[in-house]
């Protein structure tokens, strides 16, 4: 029996985020390639944030760098946060699986500038019972660790919990500690596989 729903943030949850600060900085005078390669493409410094390796004034002190702008680290995150807006159909979801007597999780590679500039815009970690995040673990999907912790803190049974990914390579961690996994393609969709796996929408 279905007991908790793992919600994915960006893109789900959250929208335009990555794309308007992509803009944003291509307005800064910073070609969209260079953007890219630094924000989404470094691999080894993108997991090393996201692992909780380096901290926030580490990578965007960095990018900043590598990117050759005046802004401080401090204004380009804001420049980030400012990009994202909550998508309200997911959010109303949310809330009512949560008031059906689902868990809400969240499982996520993420990095502490993020997470606390959305908390504090839109409060957002309110809709949720667990969250479990990559920089406080020190692993990233589809690392088996950090599903094990979303098992550990949401006090559930893995096969009790629901994660979807647009990311297919991230379920494979899920799968192999007995999560139900499927593939996230579009929100309507999503719905109609969580009404076939039983839950109450």
């Amino acid at each position: 029996m279905v007991k908790g729903i793992t919600f994915d943030l960006d893109g789900v949850y959250f929208i335009d985020g990555k794309s308007n600060f992509i803009k944003s900085v291509v307005c800064l005078g910073v070609s969209e390639e260079e953007t890219v390669r630094v924000f989404l493409k470094s691999d080894r410094m993108n997991k090393e944030y996201k692992e909780g390796k380096i901290s926030d004034q580490e990578f965007w002190t960095w990018a900043i760098s590598e990117w050759g702008v005046d802004e401080s680290v401090e204004e380009v995150v804001d420049l980030l946060i400012q990009g994202y807006e909550v998508n309200q159909p997911v959010r109303d979801i949310v809330k009512k699986v949560r008031a059906n007597g689902y868990k809400t999780l969240v499982c996520s590679n993420n990095f502490p500038a993020r997470i606390k500039g959305l908390q504090e815009r839109f409060g957002f970690l309110n809709d949720f019972d667990t969250t479990v995040f990559s920089y406080k673990v020190e692993a990233t999907k589809p690392s088996e660790k950090i599903f094990e912790e979303l098992v550990s803190q949401s006090g559930l049974d893995p096969e009790e919990i629901l994660f979807a990914d647009d990311n297919p390579n991230n379920l494979a961690g899920a799968e192999k500690i007995g999560i139900t996994t499927f593939l996230y393609e579009e929100f309507d969709s999503y719905l109609q596989k969580l009404r076939e796996l039983g839950v109450k929408i």
